[in-house]
């Protein structure tokens, strides 16, 4: 349908949607402004978006570069323009104005007047509805059209000649809402860092198959408030859930084209608003209510953030917000030739952090999510970015400055995925205090330790201990390693041993998508096989992996379904598979029911053992103030690990005994812990091992063997005891105590 206005009216003239016949000749040019009363008033450069006071909405937006913008409004379904009105006021940037008889509910978007100069970096194009950045409801979907472009696509000029199509009918439109919600009792969770196991899953794929999740519900906020729901992941013993985006994003062309969509969300288009795929019920307030039931339950809402980039993509893209509003502000674009994108992200585009107005959008937002939704914490895609000027990542980066120093922002959890596709991307332990980060090298590591690739034994020392070269800075604790062997992209857990090679057919890719490098073993068949002894072991390395990831100092992340050993049957690339591919297949079989119980079961372990948490790095320095040394690197035969050993690229086998006597504050006292000894082995046959004598014990009691997940005690161990370690397997220790007088 296209709207009522092909052209631009006359400023503050309105249209009202049921003229008379006579009245519809009448040419806007015609009117005489003297004798036409607006409503709209002057308003306010602040707050910006669209914010009901109560009396009426005032209506503020950034534009350093335009010259003209008019808000749109339109009917109760957003498929109808009603009127055009010009902001009246400019200030500091802001156009702005207030509409004292508007209320939550109204469908507005914005257009843009100002030059069409690519080349100089602007494109503003007064056809294209806009998407208000600050909008906090969207409605609608966005409907792929030509007309979304700002360029008229196949004119010989390319993205140089000029659109004049309307794109109203086909952009999902803004939506004032009302913020009003009783939170009772509702408060932050914040559970402390040491105590913090990330639990990574996406709002869709987590309850489309989950039978306690009404059918109309699932693949929403609301079916991931059912008590079901809620009492798998509480029971499993995690502290946080982390949501995939849950911004408002836009589907890709030519996903849509192949029947598929960009189902992860790492598209965003407004940072404000909730996805409105995932509310069942249109109302805001439904991701406050699912956030109020996890805090209930205990557990913290993290969300997975992309500031990044925008869904608008390249020069070639659409024009659907920030573009329109003003381009040269919002993005970073070449220097010798601002018709161009910088491309750090891979995606097109890159948002300008260091504009204090795209600065001040992101923090708003970031705040918006922290106050006004309850959220407890961010998980930032591609994070290199937002701390990169024009000459490279710098730690003092306005943005991380801003966040540091924020008062809502630094009492929230900031985890960096520290990496992205730009010049010195790779920023692993480059950020600054107050900040914890995405751990890959543990991932790589451990994964090719399990594999039984050779040389790996120091290095997986080092991952055991929080990745000390990297973090131990700077008073920065252990926690801010985050460690995972499995994340959202990439291989399952359990596809991780079932395959060698990626099998993403089902992405219509020519399996060109997706890593080559997945560190995976199939264990001599690939995929699903009938051999009960390449499943055992399959199921023995999911256990030697969780244990690993458990046991080790740092921040443990998990992958939801992991637990039950979920499969994508091969696919390492599921981005768009919004499919039984992408989704957490619930019906658990055997297998996948006693790896759950295991879990639980280190878990427990981890919360309960504080030595496996603490908040000092293990270094390996003998303390002579009292005696005592945190952590010894032991060989098979209980020995201390010599250097030769160290270097030996066939070692397989170690063990970590934790003294838990070491000191666990800056007071030089000795601490109270249990004393542990964690013992691996990847060799493929076992290894007699000879438990060390220790001071102040008496003998081992093994608490986990991933050999035998279901014993649980193997009686007191005597000091000096040869246990033989089963080939691909770990043992965890811990020391009895002479009784004290």
């Amino acid at each position: 349908m296209s709207t009522p206005h092909a052209k631009t009216p006359k400023e503050n003239v309105q249209h009202a949607p049921n003229q008379k016949a006579h009245e519809s000749d009448v040419k806007p040019e015609d009117v005489k402004p003297e004798t036409v009363v607006s409503r709209i008033r002057e308003g306010l450069p602040f707050p910006l978006g669209a914010n009901w006071d109560g009396l009426g909405v005032n209506f503020a937006l950034f534009s350093a570069n335009a010259t003209k913008v008019e808000l749109c409004l339109f009917d109760a379904a957003g498929e109808v323009e009603l009127e055009r009105i010009e902001l009246p006021e400019y200030t500091d940037e802001i156009f702005h104005g207030y509409l004292p008889d508007a209320h939550p509910g109204l469908i507005y978007g914005y257009r843009v007047y100002g030059p069409y100069d690519p080349q100089n970096g602007h494109r503003f194009n007064h056809n294209k509805l806009l998407i208000d950045p600050y909008a906090k409801q969207l409605v609608g979907k966005l409907k792929w059209s030509e007309s979304l472009f700002g360029y008229t696509i196949g004119h010989p000029d390319g993205d140089l000649s000029f659109d004049e199509r309307d794109s109203a009918p086909f952009v999902p439109k803004s939506k004032v809402i009302d913020p009003a919600y009783t939170w009772g009792r509702d408060q932050r969770v914040s559970v402390p860092w040491d105590r913090t196991i990330i639990y990574e899953t996406h709002v869709r794929g987590f309850t489309m198959r989950h039978p306690a999740v009404p059918e109309e519900l699932r693949g929403t906020f609301s079916g991931l408030m059912v008590n079901e729901v809620i009492e798998h992941i509480r029971k499993l013993g995690v502290s946080s859930v982390e949501l995939l985006p849950i911004h408002a994003f836009v589907n890709d062309q030519h996903l849509l084209q192949k029947g598929m969509t960009n189902y992860w969300g790492y598209n965003s288009i407004a940072f404000f608003a909730p996805d409105p795929r995932y509310l069942a019920h249109d109302k805001i307030a439904e991701f406050k209510e699912m956030v109020a039931h996890m805090h209930h339950a205990g557990l913290e809402v993290i969300l997975d953030v992309v500031y990044n980039h925008t869904a608008e993509g390249n020069e070639l893209g659409p024009t659907l917000s920030m573009r329109g509003i003003d381009n040269a502000s919002y993005y970073r674009l070449m220097p010798d030739d601002k018709r161009l994108y910088i491309n750090d992200s891979g995606t097109g585009n890159t948002l300008d952090l260091s504009h204090p107005c795209v600065l001040q959008m992101v923090t708003d937002s970031l705040r918006y999510w922290a106050t006004e939704m309850h959220v407890d914490g961010f998980r930032f895609d591609l994070a290199t970015i937002l701390g990169r000027y024009h000459n490279g990542f710098d730690e003092r980066h306005s943005f991380l400055v801003a966040c540091r120093q924020d008062p809502v922002l630094r009492q929230v959890k900031m985890i960096a995925e520290p990496w992205d596709c730009g010049p010195g991307g790779y920023q692993v332990g480059g950020f600054p205090p107050g900040w914890v980060e995405w751990n890959d090298k543990f991932r790589d590591t451990v994964r090719a330790f399990w594999k039984g690739d050779d040389g790996q034994l120091a290095d997986f020392a080092g991952r055991m201990t929080a990745s000390g070269e990297m973090f131990n800075q700077r008073g920065r604790r252990p926690y801010v390693s985050v460690n995972f062997i499995t994340a959202h992209d990439g291989f399952t857990l359990h596809d991780l041993v079932s395959y060698n090679e990626k099998h993403n057919e089902d992405n219509d890719e020519d399996n060109q998508d997706g890593s080559n490098n997945n560190l995976s073993w199939n264990h001599g068949v690939e995929g699903p096989t009938d051999n009960a002894e390449i499943n055992e072991l399959r199921l023995r390395q999911m256990r030697n992996f969780f244990s690993t990831l458990l046991f080790a100092q740092g921040t443990p992340m998990v992958v939801a379904g992991d637990e039950f050993a979920r499969t994508q049957h091969g696919n390492n690339n599921a981005y768009c598979q919004d499919s039984e591919i992408g989704w957490v297949n619930w019906e658990l079989d055997d297998d996948g029911k006693s790896l759950l119980k295991f879990v639980r079961r280190l878990i427990k372990l981890r919360q309960a053992y504080p030595i496996l948490r603490r908040g000092r790095f293990l270094v390996g320095n003998y303390n002579e103030e009292i005696g005592v040394k945190d952590v010894t690197w032991l060989s098979p035969n209980g020995s201390e690990m010599s250097v030769e050993q160290w270097e030996d690229g066939n070692g397989r086998c170690l063990g970590m005994l934790m003294d838990g006597r070491a000191q666990v504050s800056g007071i030089r006292r000795p601490g109270q812990d249990a004393t542990l000894l964690l013992v691996v082995n990847a060799h493929h046959d076992g290894v007699n091992f000879t438990l060390p004598k220790v001071p102040e014990g008496i003998s081992w009691t093994c608490l986990i063997d991933t050999n035998q997940p279901d014993n649980h005690s193997h009686g007191e161990l005597p000091f000096g005891t040869e246990y033989t370690i089963t080939g691909r397997s770990l043992l965890l220790f811990e020391l009895q105590r002479e009784e004290q007088p």
